[in-house]
């Protein structure tokens, strides 16, 4: 049972964190208005779609885990 308490707090950690950053990264500007990222406007309607960042923000997670996993 203590494995599952442990496991439980270390994804609540990871999620304040994640949620963290999220709320630091909005304040960047240059994030989210990368070439690749899709914004199409119309009269009624907007429709945006971060591509470029999201896989870059996917990139940079994966190497923090694997860089976490290595040196466990």
């Amino acid at each position: 049972m203590s494995e599952l308490a442990k496991a439980m707090i270390l994804i609540g950690t990871i999620l304040v964190a994640a949620g963290l950053v999220l709320l630091g990264i909005q304040k960047q500007s240059f994030l989210g208005k990368l070439p690749g990222d899709l914004l199409i406007k119309r009269e009624n309607f907007t429709f945006y779609f971060p591509l470029t960042t999201g896989i870059i923000l996917s990139i940079l997670i994966s190497f923090i885990l694997y860089l976490i996993s290595r040196f466990r």
